[in-house]
């Protein structure tokens, strides 16, 4: 009886606590409708990895995530890039190529609940939302902070690595970031996205995420 009123206590704090982000599967990524129009990127992913090759062209694949990711402030993963695009101005629009881009959507946690209900345009256009983007190529030094030419005062473009080919794993701290970029805390990560985008250089780019952890 008393291992019961003890247990019991321990019980239902365990199950009102949230659920823990954890990995991430590629294998049910959606891709974006102009993905018809710019027909040479192909995102082939599965339960760990997602395989890119991008020919001449662009397009973003996205996944909407479930409140038990919400909450998470760090994430990492491993990217490997076999032919990579030429150095450009990431902050140029329309001259602005890069391998593999790793878009993280936040919006504050009142709207949070309608992310499901919306595609990944219209949460890049919401004026709410903020968009860490973190990107493999360019002709940037690793660590800085860029404007967007796209996403305006809602988006920030971090450069992890410069253009060129090679393994990396990368360890980010998603809050930390977020405050760097936007001067605040974070809201709710309610989505995230993998671009490639070789068009302006009509070079071809493939690559491979994987083991994409949210923590």
């Amino acid at each position: 009886m008393l291992t019961r009123i003890f247990l019991a206590p321990a019980l239902m704090a365990a199950l009102s606590l949230p659920a823990q982000a954890g990995p991430i599967s590629f294998a049910d990524w959606k891709t974006h409708w102009f993905a018809a129009w710019f027909s040479r990127v192909d995102f082939d992913g599965s339960a760990n990895r997602m395989v890119v090759d991008a020919e001449g062209s662009v397009s973003i694949t996205y996944k909407l995530l479930p409140p038990s990711d919400w909450d998470a402030s760090k994430a990492s993963w491993r990217w490997n890039v076999a032919k990579s695009v030429p150095p450009t101005d990431l902050t140029r629009k329309g001259g602005d190529d890069r391998n593999l881009a790793l878009y993280f959507a936040f919006l504050p946690k009142e709207e949070a609940e309608q992310a499901g209900r919306q595609s990944i345009r219209r949460l890049l256009k919401n004026p709410n939302g903020r968009v860490l983007v973190y990107v493999h190529g360019g002709a940037h030094k690793r660590g800085e902070v860029l404007a967007s030419p796209y996403l305006g005062a809602r988006g920030k473009t971090l450069v992890l690595r410069p253009s060129g080919e090679g393994s990396s794993t990368e360890s980010i701290n998603l809050a930390a970031d977020y405050k760097r970029a936007f001067g605040t805390e974070p809201g709710a990560l309610v989505a995230l996205a993998l671009s490639a985008d070789s068009d302006d250089t009509d070079a071809q780019m493939m690559g491979v995420i994987e083991g994409l952890l949210l923590e």
